[in-house]
């Protein structure tokens, strides 16, 4: 079975994941970004969710998970949790 694993930040709403999203791009530091900014008790560990399979997650973070290039950051994806910006570090 497929596996993956991945982190994350969540926030509130998509103007502040497109601020952190712009952050990252120009050289921020996911781990810190995560620690700070983050709703989600992943925060602690820098956003990271482990390995985990697919429909673990809810189907808008799987999608990225599972079907979009790994080691990039994706996003805004909205789930009824608020805004993530989710970068899989590897899928096996």
């Amino acid at each position: 079975m497929a596996k993956a694993c991945a982190r994350h930040i969540l926030v509130k709403t998509k103007e502040e994941a497109e601020m952190l999203k712009k952050k990252l791009a120009n050289g921020a530091d996911f781990d810190q970004l995560a620690k700070k900014h983050s709703k989600c008790n992943s925060a602690k560990q820098g956003g990271n969710l482990g390995e985990f399979s697919p429909g673990t997650m809810l189907k808008a973070f799987d999608n990225v998970v599972f079907k979009k290039p790994v080691l990039t950051i994706h996003g805004p994806v909205k789930t009824k949790f608020g805004f993530h910006l989710i970068e899989t570090i590897y899928r096996s």
